[in-house]
């Protein structure tokens, strides 16, 4: 499959939502609200020391799958961790390698920036076949657990 691997632009927004909603009710059914979700997108825009948006179409321009890059900075490193986040490919177009060609335009960006020293993102324990991809690319678990307090 032909796929076009871009940043993500503000015409992707509605996508983006849907992808991230798509996403929260099929990992944690949970039902995120829309007008949270797209001020939460647009602010990644609006703003770019949130983050980005990388997006995979197909040659017709049908966005397939998502990804998105958030900074942590190390002072241990003097460098930029990127947080991968968000990510989502559509049910039909998964096993396609989507996720794989997401990952290397993130690295590609990663190397040419010059200051981040590696990558990070967290997957829910349950979520097995996400882990098994994320390994196949060269991924580890990490020494860190995560705890969490939300407000």
């Amino acid at each position: 499959m032909r796929l076009n691997i871009r940043l993500a632009q503000k015409s992707d927004i509605s996508f983006l939502i849907k992808f991230n909603q798509a996403m929260a009710k099929e990992t944690e059914n949970k039902l995120l609200d829309h007008d949270i979700v797209k001020s939460g997108v647009e602010a990644v825009f609006e703003e770019k020391g949130k983050g980005f948006y990388v997006v995979a179409e197909n040659h017709e321009g049908q966005v397939l799958g998502c990804l998105m890059i958030t900074f942590e900075w190390s002072d241990w490193r003097n460098a930029w961790f990127w947080w991968i986040q968000s990510v989502y490919v559509l049910p039909e177009y998964r096993g396609k390698g989507i996720y794989r060609k997401l990952y290397e335009f993130v690295k590609q960006k990663a190397t040419l920036e010059g200051n981040v020293c590696g990558f990070r993102l967290y997957v829910d324990k349950e979520n097995k076949i996400a882990q098994k991809v994320y390994e196949k690319l060269g991924m580890k678990h990490s020494n860190y657990l995560m705890f969490e307090e939300t407000l």
